[in-house]
Formats: structure tokens, C-alpha cells, sequence
């Protein structure tokens, strides 16, 4: 397995959250994680930086466990971007940036020419060069999840995990955020696995979609797969009308209530 989980099990006390799940993501594409709220997905991802701990069952990189990487090692080649973040007022965005490359620092050693370099290629690449020298505090919401999201790719990694990226976000920075995942996926060829709420933008910028239910895997596949309207009605108890999305060939939902 190139990345995944192997038959995780989570626990908090005694309530189980997720039961024996087993993911696989394809290298190179955007999968997203959906499901109802509280079904598990963001703890999942929190078991790749090892905040939290399965009860059984492993996640999986290149064929091996993820406990068996050092913390720096993982660092360099998987970036996980929370859901909450949060950094200092005065710190400014090339200075944030540049915290993507402690992974390759030695203790005390300052940045190099080639840190530098990567800091002033990422920059570019997520379009902030000319907002490097503002500090975070002036910033509307979508420029400071993209100077975070710019952070992540400064580690430079091969696999890149965003929870809920867009939470908080008005809808144009949304859509900002989920055009720039996006093109780094086409640029940078590197591998992202989402947990998203929205069930259009997740059709609109998704790949494949694992969808949770009930502690287990309910279904994967392509959008245009797994958002049918037995899935809808399934998971998360709505009805819908379904239209397709010439443009970007996927589906669009209008969720409504189920008949009583």
C-alpha cells in the first residue's frame, strides 16, 4: 500500500468511533472523506501526526506503519493541516511559510539558501509573493488559509491531509482555497486526501469520495459513483435532486427533506 489506513479502530473510553476501516488513496489525486458529523472522519486523519491513537489497526505509508517513521521523517513526507489553527498576530506570511522547512533543520541551525529558495518557489506557486511581508493579522480569511495550506507545501511533502479547509471561509473564498488544492495537485503531483462538509464542492474537486456511516466505509468511488441519491438518503437522511455538471463533469445536489 502507497498510502492508507489498514483496518483502523477508534476509540474514545468506551464508545467506539470507527470500526475496522480500511482506506486506500491513489497517488496523485484528491479523495475526500464524508460522512455525518461526528461519524469519525477528522479523527482518521488525526492518526497520522499521532494526536490521536487507534485502538487497533495502522495507518500505512509506502508499506509501512507510520509509527515506524520518526516525527521529523513522516514531516518530510506527509503535511497535516488541521481544521483550527491558529499563529502569533505579528508574525508575517514568509516567516509562517518558512516553518514548513523545520523538518530539514538541524537544532538551531537558520535557514539556508536553498530553504529559500523552496520559501521564495512556494510563495510564487500559492500566490502570496507579493504579500509576503504581511503580517497574518491583516489578512482577510482566505489569504491566511492559503499562507497555512503554503506552509504545508514549504515541508515539501509527498502526501498532504487538509481537514476542512474551507470551514469559516465566505463562499468565494471557498472556492479560492479549493481552486488552489487543486492546481498544486496538478502541479506538484502530489497526493491530498480532504474531509469536507460541502457535498457540491466535494462532487466539484474530488477525484474519489469515501463516504463513513455507522463506524464502517459506506461506499467509494468516483463523484459521479458515490453521490446518488440512495447514497444521500442513506447517509445523511435527506432527499435530493441530482443535476450534472457539464463543465466540470461531476454531479450537482439540491438536498431537500425526506417525505414524512
Amino acid at each position: 500500500m502507497y498510502f492508507g489506513f489498514d483496518h483502523v479502530s477508534i476509540s474514545y473510553g468506551k464508545k467506539q468511533i470507527l470500526d475496522d476501516v480500511s482506506m486506500e488513496f491513489e497517488k496523485g489525486k484528491i479523495t475526500t472523506i464524508i460522512g455525518p458529523n461526528g461519524c469519525g472522519k477528522s479523527s482518521l486523519l488525526k492518526t497520522i501526526p499521532r494526536t490521536v491513537t487507534p485502538s487497533s489497526g495502522t495507518p500505512v505509508f509506502e508499506g509501512k506503519p507510520i509509527k515506524r517513521y520518526s516525527p521529523k521523517e513522516l514531516a518530510k513526507k506527509i503535511a497535516y493541516l488541521p481544521q483550527i489553527h491558529t499563529s502569533p498576530d505579528d508574525i508575517d506570511i514568509r516567516t509562517l511559510v518558512s516553518y514548513g522547512r523545520y523538518p530539514y533543520k538541524k537544532f538551531g541551525a537558520g535557514l539556508t539558501e536553498e530553504d529559500n529558495r523552496i520559501i521564495d518557489e512556494t510563495l510564487q506557486l500559492t500566490g502570496l509573493s507579493h504579500l509576503s511581508n504581511r503580517l497574518m493579522n491583516n489578512l482577510s480569511g482566505g489569504e491566511k488559509q492559503r499562507a497555512w495550506i503554503a506552509m504545508t507545501i514549504c515541508q515539501q511533502p509527498q502526501i498532504l491531509l487538509l481537514d476542512e479547509p474551507i470551514t469559516y471561509l465566505d463562499i468565494g473564498y471557498q472556492v479560492e482555497v479549493l481552486e488552489l488544492v487543486r492546481e498544486l495537485c496538478n502541479r506538484l503531483k502530489i497526493t491530498i486526501v480532504m474531509v469536507l462538509h460541502d457535498m457540491n464542492f466535494t462532487a466539484r474537486y474530488s477525484d474519489r469520495i469515501y463516504v463513513l456511516k455507522d463506524r464502517k466505509v459506506h461506499t467509494y468511488g468516483t463523484p459521479n459513483e458515490v453521490i446518488a441519491r440512495e447514497n444521500l438518503k442513506n447517509v445523511f437522511s435527506i432527499d435530493s435532486q441530482l443535476y450534472h455538471d457539464e463543465k466540470n463533469d461531476c454531479p450537482i445536489i439540491i438536498a431537500e427533506k425526506l417525505p414524512q
